[in-house]
């Protein structure tokens, strides 16, 4: 069997880290809760992102419903279950992404954000230190001040992270990825060699949008959608043509989508090449396809479209313990993810881990 790499997972932070840490001038601008009528509702800043009932019945056994996400399980809060769930789904290591701090990207407090990112950092780094042959660390930046960002990912580097969050869709207020004020983050990244991950959802305003028929389709689609406008004006932008040691990598957005993407680009590239502006250096398949990485969980198409985006960019990831993912189904999954596919066997131990592995620098041999 192949060493497999989970490209994506989360884990559930302790449920007073983003407010016992902050100064009690910074809770109400952080990410907090407050008792509301029948709900507690959880907010960033002044931004409401849930509702939760008091007096809701705890989640029973088999009751999915009840335990959306299933923060209930043991390997989504501690090491040990965490590493039992992994070797019962065949999966030898992984990087782990935050739940409650998925939404730091709403803050809109630069003071509040800065401090957000760097409580969640600094418990990410102390959690899993003992384990770096098992599990990445991936930080969070901070995009309110653009020197805070570059300060904080020169923190996380010479603390050993080799990757950090960036948003997936920038918030109101933030420069798209295509202004150039962009640069100084970009050339820190490259120099850092620190790989600037968009998990999907973050940066979103409302993740239920849609509240019409369809909804739930909808919203979770439109999701992969901000990953792939990001990732158009970090290319066509030329930012990541400036500065080709950047990497970037898109987590829980799909996949199959980047080959359509990188071949529309190239066409559109050439077709209105007196309107482009910058010039890129190299075609947009060409900077995709060098710089940019992607995580999926089942939709095979970007496995049969790897002769326009090349294997390297491929990474599978099993978004342990989301209901989304594919626990508690991973070794089922990954048995059948090539079936009727014509691949080398490389190429499969590539995508089920050697290019996370690599891109992300897992110390392990």
């Amino acid at each position: 069997m192949s060493f497999v790499f989970s490209a994506d997972g989360h884990i559930v932070e302790p449920a007073d880290l983003f407010t016992a840490g902050l100064p009690p001038s910074l809770r109400e601008h952080g990410i907090h809760t407050e008792k509301r009528g029948e709900h507690i509702v959880l907010l960033a800043g002044e931004r409401p992102i849930q509702r939760t009932r008091i007096n809701r019945p705890p989640p029973q056994p088999g009751d999915e419903k009840a335990s959306f996400g299933r923060a209930h399980l043991r390997g989504a809060r501690e090491i040990e279950g965490r590493l039992e769930d992994m070797a019962g789904q065949g999966i030898d290591a992984e990087i782990c992404f935050p739940t409650m701090g998925l939404w730091t990207f709403l803050l809109e407090d630069p003071e509040a954000e800065l401090a957000t990112t760097q409580l969640y950092n600094d418990w990410n780094h102390g959690f899993f230190s003992g384990h770096l042959d098992r599990f990445v660390r991936c930080g969070i930046l901070p995009v309110r001040d653009f020197t805070s960002t570059i300060a904080e990912a020169r923190r996380l580097a010479d603390l050993g992270f080799t990757a950090a969050m960036l948003p997936s869709i920038v918030p109101p207020g933030v420069p798209g990825y295509n202004d150039e004020a962009w640069d100084a983050v970009f050339e820190a990244g490259q120099k850092l060699e620190l790989v600037f991950v968009l998990h999907t959802g973050t940066g979103r305003e409302d993740v239920r949008a849609e509240k019409g028929p369809g909804g739930a389709i909808i919203n979770y689609t439109t999701q992969m959608c901000d990953a792939q406008q990001s990732l158009m004006q970090m290319v066509a932008g030329g930012v990541l043509d400036r500065f080709p040691g950047a990497k970037v990598a898109v987590i829980e957005s799909g996949a199959s989508w980047l080959a359509g993407l990188a071949e529309r680009m190239d066409e559109v590239n050439e077709a209105h090449e007196i309107f482009v502006r910058p010039r890129l250096s190299l075609r947009p398949s060409e900077i995709i396809e060098r710089q940019v990485a992607a995580s999926f969980q089942y939709d095979r198409a970007c496995i049969m479209s790897r002769s326009v985006t090349g294997t390297r960019p491929l990474m599978w990831g099993a978004d342990y313990p989301h209901h989304e993912g594919t626990y508690p189904r991973s070794r089922e999954v990954v048995a059948r993810l090539f079936d009727g596919i014509e691949i080398s066997e490389r190429e499969k131990a590539d995508i089920l881990g050697g290019n996370a592995a690599r891109l992300f620098r897992l110390p392990r041999a």
